[in-house]
C-alpha cells in the first residue's frame, strides 16, 4: 500500500511538474527578448529602441537587447525579422521605409502587407534639414540659391538609402527648387550626421531626434523641418512651407512591428506594455525634448498606417515622376 501511495505521489508530482512548466512556458516573456534596428547606431531609431530596450527590461525582468543590421535600406534587418519565430521574441523597429523600399522595384524579399503584423506606432517626428556651419547658409531660400549656383555639387548625406523618405522629401522639394544636390547614402543617420559635422559632406536630410543636441550646440545649422508645424524640441526653426514653399508637408513614423503570424495575444500584450512605457513622463518627456511626437494606438492602427503608406508614397512618386533609384 506505502509504495502504491508512493508512486501515485510521484506520478502527481511530475504531471504537476509537467502542467506547471506548460504554464510557465506560456507566460510572456520568459527570455530574451530581441529588437532588430535595421540601421547604424547612432541615428533616432537606434536611441528610440534603446530606450524602449531599456524600459522594457525593467518591467518584464526579461532581457530586451537592440541588434543593429544595417544595410539595403533596412530590408536585410526587416528580411531577418520575417525569417524569425512569429512569437514575438523577434521584433522590427520600423518605419516608412518598409512601404518605400517595396514601391521601388527593390526585390525585397517580403510582402509588406502579408508578412508583417503591426504592434504599435511608438512615435511621429519631423524630419529636418541640416547644413555644416561653415557652408554660408542660414534659411533655405539661401540654400536653394546655392544649390542652383552649384547644381549637383552640393553633398546631401541620405539616412537609409537612396529611396528613402529622406530621398523622397527632398526631391520634392528639389523639384520646388529647381536643382538637386549630390546624394551620399549612409547606413544610418548616426555615420551621416557624423560627416556633417567632419565636414566630409555639406548636410543631411535626418529625423529630428538624431541631431536635436547638436543643434542646439550651434554645431549643426538648421534650416527647415519638413513638417506642416514646427517641432516643439526646436520651435525657433521654420517649416519648409514657411520658407517660400507652401503647402509642402512630409512627416514620418517610427515603432515596432512583429512576423505576420505572431499569437494576437502577444501581440497585445506587447502593445500595452510598449504604450505604457511611453506615457512614463520621464519617458515620454524625453522623447518629446528630442523631437519626437508620442503616437500610441492600437496594433490595428499602425496596420492601417503601414497600407495609408503603400497607397499614399505609390501617389506622390507617381504624381511627381521622381526618381528615387
Amino acid at each position: 500500500m506505502k509504495r502504491r501511495q508512493w508512486l501515485a505521489g510521484a506520478a502527481l508530482t511530475a504531471v504537476g511538474g509537467l502542467w506547471g512548466g506548460a504554464v510557465q512556458a506560456s507566460v510572456f516573456p520568459n527570455k530574451t527578448v530581441r529588437i532588430v534596428v535595421p540601421v547604424a547606431a547612432g541615428g533616432s531609431a537606434d536611441k528610440l529602441g534603446r530606450t524602449l530596450s531599456q524600459k522594457l527590461t525593467e518591467r518584464w525582468g526579461q532581457s530586451v537587447v537592440v541588434e543593429n543590421v544595417p544595410g539595403a535600406g533596412g530590408s536585410i534587418g526587416a528580411a531577418q525579422v520575417t525569417k524569425s519565430r512569429p512569437d514575438g521574441y523577434t521584433l522590427l523597429l520600423a518605419g516608412d521605409g518598409l512601404a518605400l523600399n517595396a514601391l521601388q522595384g527593390r526585390r525585397v524579399p517580403y510582402d509588406v502587407e502579408k508578412d508583417f503584423s503591426g504592434v504599435v506606432k511608438a512615435v511621429v517626428n519631423p524630419q529636418i534639414l541640416v547644413v555644416r556651419p561653415d557652408l554660408g547658409v542660414s534659411n533655405l531660400q539661401q540654400y536653394a540659391a546655392l544649390l542652383k549656383s552649384k547644381p549637383g555639387q552640393i553633398t546631401l548625406g541620405l539616412p537609409g538609402s537612396k529611396g528613402s523618405l529622406q530621398h523622397l522629401a527632398h526631391e520634392m522639394l528639389s523639384q520646388r527648387i529647381g536643382a538637386s544636390p549630390n546624394y551620399i547614402a549612409y547606413p544610418g543617420g548616426g555615420p551621416a550626421a557624423l560627416d556633417v559635422l567632419g565636414g566630409h559632406i555639406d548636410g543631411t536630410l535626418i529625423t529630428l531626434a538624431a541631431v536635436t543636441e547638436y543643434v542646439r550646440a550651434g554645431k549643426l545649422v538648421p534650416i527647415a523641418v519638413t513638417t506642416a508645424q514646427r517641432s516643439k524640441a526646436l520651435p525657433n526653426v521654420p517649416t519648409v512651407a514657411e520658407s517660400g514653399f507652401p503647402g509642402y508637408a512630409v512627416e514620418s513614423w517610427q515603432g515596432i512591428v512583429a512576423p505576420s503570424a505572431t499569437p494576437k495575444a502577444v501581440v497585445e500584450q506587447l502593445n500595452r506594455d510598449i504604450v505604457a512605457v511611453l506615457q512614463q513622463p520621464e519617458i515620454s518627456s524625453q522623447l518629446e525634448a528630442l523631437g519626437f511626437t508620442l503616437a500610441g494606438g492600437s496594433a490595428q492602427q499602425l496596420d492601417d498606417t503601414l497600407r495609408e503608406n503603400l497607397t499614399g508614397y505609390a501617389k506622390v512618386i507617381a504624381e511627381t515622376g521622381i526618381q528615387l533609384r
